[in-house]
């Protein structure tokens, strides 16, 4: 079988998008793994999934725990609860510290993949990619670039913003594919560099049926019969969160329920108490991915409260939303291009400004109090469902893959 090294810059445990990738290959009959980052005690060095994608990971360089343990007792001893999740510039000397522990990494992961010696390397995301395209270079296979983000124009990213724009100015013509998940970020990639425009896979959920089900109000034992408004992802600076839990208080007779964890997981708690909305305020850490669907079924209304901080948010239309409509519920959404397009094509919810909290607070008031709205929304959402999903993306994946490895001189539009 042909193989294929994917590597990422995680622990591969809850990278949605990875997985999706790297079941649609295996499922077309290559031999793929996936190369990820190893911490003891929490995931295994090596593992073979359903399916058969093997995956192996790396130990991280020392410095990182020590990093971390620093980072920890620093934010915890001089950061107000209300800022803690900010990610500010790092200082030269920290920057230097990062990019040390980061290449001792680096060096595992490409001696793992050189001697892999597989057909195609997948780098996912900028992070991985100079090492992907070593470690081909190393072991004679092709790459594939695959942009999750916009990392010039990304949170918590400008310590390395010039860096970014280099490595990929200098790599990004020179892979023999390239996919990105959003119109605007191919538009962009495709000006920037000077490529043909990368292919668009968009972070669609694969169509699953999950039945609408008690799950949250039964594990929160929420007493009212109230709808329940759910925001699922990290819990990052720049989406809104602040802003979402604040206005809780203007939308009466509504539970919110957040999902997942991050840097924001202790702030938006505390902001949470100090308001004294733990009643209807509700946080759940971040569930597996076999699980999420049904998590977001047993919500009423999903939202997406995301603000224009970079270029990266203004061209998303991220997981949550196709997540949302896959399990037909109503959304609430800022008004960005590539989401207004999605919500505005499928009648699927109600488009805010962005960082406009009267009209976040109007239109979650508009569902809560219209059920009939609700249920309109939500039909037209499982109609949506029913395009708007992975599967009906594959086939321009293995595209991809058939025209790379056949040396065409280029396959960043193959499939489109």
């Amino acid at each position: 079988m042909t193989r294929i090294a994917m590597i990422v810059w995680n622990e591969f445990r809850n990278d949605a998008r990875v997985l999706k990738e790297a079941q649609t290959l295996q499922s077309a009959g290559y031999a793929v793994t996936v190369f990820a980052l190893h911490t003891p005690g929490v995931t295994q060095e090596k593992e073979t999934l359903q399916g058969g994608i093997k995956v192996v990971r790396v130990a991280r360089s020392p410095l990182w725990k020590l990093r971390k343990t620093r980072t920890g007792a620093e934010v915890g001893a001089a950061t107000p609860p209300a800022a803690s999740g900010a990610i500010g510039r790092l200082s030269p000397a920290k920057q230097v510290l990062r990019i040390i522990a980061r290449l001792w990494t680096h060096a595992g992961l490409l001696t793992r993949i050189a001697w892999h010696r597989a057909a195609v390397v997948h780098a996912h995301d900028v992070n991985t990619l100079p090492t992907a395209w070593l470690a081909a270079k190393l072991s004679g296979a092709r790459v594939v670039y695959d942009a999750h983000e916009i990392s010039t124009s990304r949170e918590g990213y400008n310590s390395f913003r010039g860096l970014v724009a280099r490595v990929e100015a200098a790599l990004m013509p020179r892979v023999q594919g390239t996919i990105t998940t959003t119109d605007a970020r191919a538009k962009f990639f495709a000006r920037a560099y000077g490529i043909p425009r990368p292919m668009v896979l968009q972070n669609r959920p694969r169509l699953t049926v999950s039945p609408a089900s008690q799950r949250i109000r039964e594990e929160l034992q929420l007493q009212q019969p109230w709808p329940i408004v759910i925001y699922q992802g990290g819990l990052q600076q720049g989406r809104g969160l602040e802003r979402l839990v604040r206005i809780a208080a203007s939308v009466k007779n509504a539970y919110f329920v957040f999902i997942g964890g991050g840097r924001l997981t202790a702030p938006l708690t505390a902001l949470s108490q100090e308001l004294e909305l733990t009643e209807r305020v509700h946080f759940i850490p971040t569930v597996s991915l076999a699980d999420l669907p049904s998590y977001t079924a047993s919500a009423d209304i999903g939202v997406q409260p995301i603000e224009n901080t970079c270029l990266n948010h203004f061209t998303t239309d991220s997981n949550k939303l196709f997540e949302y409509l896959i399990a037909g519920l109503p959304v609430v959404a800022t008004d960005l291009p590539e989401i207004r397009r999605i919500v505005r094509a499928h009648d699927i919810g109600l488009l805010v400004r962005e960082s406009d909290d009267q009209q976040l607070i109007d239109a979650l008031n508009r569902l809560v109090n219209d059920p009939m709205l609700r249920q309109t929304l939500a039909a037209n959402a499982a109609n949506a469902a029913k395009q708007l999903n992975w599967e009906q993306q594959e086939a321009q994946l293995v595209s991809l893959y058939g025209c790379v490895l056949k040396d065409q001189p280029y396959c960043a539009e193959a499939g489109q």
